[in-house]
């Protein structure tokens, strides 16, 4: 029989996420209080570093520092995690004059941390302290203090870091959001450091995964019906473009020849059977605009084009191949 009853999981499941969402709106209110001015400060720090962010914590703190030092990192900002344990065994190495150390403790008296802050003041290393202790070593040690409001933890019974895990990542995350905005880092930066996985594909552009050349199967519009149908199997993609003069009036896919497929058809031209004025994108539109009007006109290619030329053509195979859905 399990021991779980279902309401009072609940309950404390819901007095748990009520509890945070009270502490991180107190946080919000103090940066715009006691931690307004020690937030532009370490921003400041962090925005003005030559070398990398080095973010470490002890234990659940090392937990927040990783995953701080991971968006800081996939946003622009160079960062990486040192734990403060193995650097007092050589790791203190890694950092160097030109970093900026964002240092993570409850307490504010980690010992483990002594060490890599006592390197920083040696070498002149900035300090960003992130602690609920204002009279701590790790406060006084601080080129910029973030000293948290006390808040407590969701349980009283045991009370395992929760509540000031949840505060000092979104007090890291609102770093990292500060910096992004200041930087003028936009999504063609995001996605240029995102290549992989569904998020990198939706952020990549037509012309990365347009096909060119003769996978690009253009033709003149007085070309004959056999002929085009050579142009198309030679272009694999069931379709070819009709260009006049260098821009494109017409497409025409195996749907027309299908749909008009009569004996007189094979003595006429591109012209006469092609759709004119197709629908086309721009090459350096997001390939989500590209999936977006397929599914909306139901067609399964457009061609690129600038100022009328076509420059490339994407197909649906290109997009679900490039991992977009």
């Amino acid at each position: 029989m399990s021991i779980i009853d279902p309401k009072a999981a609940v309950a404390a499941g819901q007095d748990t996420i009520r509890a945070e969402a009270r502490a991180l709106d107190t946080l919000a209110e103090a940066l715009a209080g006691e931690l307004n001015e020690a937030f532009v400060h370490a921003a400041r720090l962090l925005a003005e570093a030559k070398g990398r962010v080095i973010v470490s914590g002890m234990g659940k703190s090392g937990h927040i520092a990783r995953k701080i030092a991971a968006t800081l990192a996939s946003t622009g900002t160079p960062a990486q995690f040192v734990h403060p344990a193995e650097a007092s065994h050589g790791d203190l190495g890694m950092i160097v004059e030109a970093d900026c150390v964002l240092a993570i403790s409850r307490s504010g008296e980690t010992a483990e941390l002594s060490d890599l802050l006592y390197h920083c003041r040696r070498i002149k290393v900035p300090i960003i302290g992130m602690t609920f202790k204002p009279g701590s070593s790790l406060a006084t040690a601080s080129t910029a203090a973030l000293v948290l409001p006390e808040c407590g933890e969701a349980s009283e019974e045991a009370p395992a870091p929760t509540i000031s895990t949840t505060m000092c990542l979104a007090l890291g995350d609102a770093l990292a959001v500060a910096l992004i905005k200041a930087r003028g880092f936009t999504a063609d930066h995001f996605g240029a450091i995102h290549p992989g996985g569904k998020l990198g594909a939706a952020l990549k552009k037509v012309t990365d995964v347009m096909r060119v050349g003769q996978s690009d199967p253009l033709i003149a519009p007085d070309i004959s019906v056999p002929d085009t149908m050579k142009a198309m199997s030679v272009g694999g993609i069931g379709a070819v473009g009709v260009i006049e003069e260098g821009k494109l009036i017409g497409i025409v896919t195996d749907g027309d020849l299908r749909r008009k497929l009569s004996p007189e058809m094979f003595g006429k031209t591109a012209r006469d059977i092609m759709t004119a004025a197709p629908k086309t994108i721009a090459p350096g539109a997001p390939i989500a605009d590209a999936i977006a009007i397929m599914n909306e006109k139901r067609i399964t290619l457009l061609f690129a084009v600038e100022e009328g030329k076509p420059v490339g053509v994407v197909h649906m195979h290109d997009l679900l191949a490039a991992g977009v859905r």
